[in-house]
């Protein structure tokens, strides 16, 4: 049997998958297979939406945080790019105009 292609969910499907999860009293495993998920997605969701509404500070990562943290991480590989641009620039025109003088 062929590897499943890999899905994409929005918020709001993990949201109902998770609430039928909570709420139907069934097994993880049957409800799974009753939505067509794999029952570890659907277990990482049930656990994540545990985290999400924890207010731990020490506890895991919320979704929001996540979401917050990949910005962060983004804007500083893009500040530390144009960090780097700088001071090859500034390098660059120094040479340029040390040049200048001893011509």
């Amino acid at each position: 049997m062929p590897p499943r292609k890999r899905r994409k969910f929005t918020t709001e499907q993990k949201a109902t998958a998770v609430e039928i999860a909570k709420t139907s009293g069934k097994p993880i495993a049957q409800i799974a297979q009753e939505m067509d998920l794999t029952e570890s997605a659907l277990r990482q969701w049930i656990k994540q939406a545990q985290t999400d509404h924890r207010q731990d500070p020490q506890g895991p990562l919320t979704s929001q945080e996540r979401l917050e943290l990949q910005r962060l991480r983004r804007d500083l590989k893009r500040v530390e790019m144009e960090r780097d641009f700088l001071k090859k620039a500034a390098a660059f025109f120094a040479k340029e105009s040390s040049s200048e003088f001893t011509s």
